[in-house]
């Protein structure tokens, strides 16, 4: 592999990854916080891609799409959370697994209802359809450095919000030990709202970045909620920087596994995440 090759799967892997970060932040957060197994995150990936289709055929503009999606899908994320998940806290796992898997029929279901069953597609931006020429014979998407940037700001900015912030504080705190964080004066169930309102809006961000490259279809949200849960696990559940680097280093060996050796790409994750597990049962960091 050359060096420009080797540079273009190093972009990839890192925008990969910095999308994956997008969906792991969140489930990881709704998680640990508020102790909800979400198997419907994906569900949010894909309504985010959807709303893309839908919002940038009305406007005309997919950054204004993009905008509206967000705000959107925060609403449906606090309207989410006060109708349905509030009342599944206390409850088994097992319980709220059925809840979030019967939200995943729902919203494919509504999904075929609004948009159909068929392939759809996002037209990249005039601005950024265009490449930078690495060689002769390689170039690299301008879109896809605009995902990477886009990816990286809203990664510091989210660590900035976690880390740096009052908010993040009691974030933090509620992912430590919710009932002491109650205890000492933090609205936890305004709290819930709002973690669970911001994790729907990143995953659908997710979605509708990547909209433009991978097409819209059916059931898109079923593929990548397996890898977030594998970003988590390997990450460390509640934990935002454990997302972070298990999100990167997940999408560096998909990236180059497909690349150098095919043949084992599919399973190569998996043998990361059992050997992460096996020195480290808890993942890279706790809580």
């Amino acid at each position: 592999m050359d060096l420009a090759n080797f540079l273009i799967q190093l972009l990839n892997s890192v925008q990969y990854g910095l999308l994956l970060f997008l969906l792991a932040a969140g489930l990881t957060l709704i998680f640990g916080i508020m102790g909800v197994v979400n198997l419907a995150h994906g569900s949010f990936y894909m309504l985010g891609a959807y709303l893309a289709y839908a919002l940038t055929g009305l406007c005309g503009n997919l950054f204004l799409a993009v905008v509206v999606g967000a705000v959107l899908s925060l609403l449906l994320g606090w309207v989410l959370e006060k109708i349905l998940f509030k009342h599944f806290y206390k409850r088994d796992h097992l319980d709220q697994v059925l809840l979030t898997f019967g939200l995943i029929y729902i919203f494919e279901e509504l999904r075929s209802m609004l948009w159909g069953d068929d392939v759809h597609n996002v037209a990249v931006p005039d601005s950024l359809n265009w490449s930078i020429n690495l060689t002769d014979t390689l170039s690299y998407p301008a879109y896809r450095l605009f995902m990477l940037g886009i990816c990286s700001l809203l990664a510091l900015g989210l660590w900035l919000l976690i880390s740096r912030t009052k908010l993040g504080m009691k974030i933090r705190a509620g992912a430590f030990n919710s009932d002491m964080a109650q205890a000492l004066g933090v609205n936890i169930v305004r709290l819930h709202a709002l973690v669970f309102a911001l994790g729907v809006a990143l995953a659908s961000l997710a979605g509708m970045l990547i909209a433009p490259l991978s097409s819209v279809y059916p059931y898109m949200g079923s593929q990548v909620l397996i890898m977030c849960f594998v970003v988590v696990v390997i990450g460390g559940i509640g934990s935002v920087r454990g997302a972070l680097t298990a999100a990167l280093l997940v999408g560096l060996v998909d990236t180059f596994g497909k690349v150098l050796v095919p043949q084992f790409a599919s399973m190569l994750v998996y043998v990361l995440m059992a050997l992460v597990l096996l020195y480290k049962p808890e993942g890279l960091f706790k809580q």
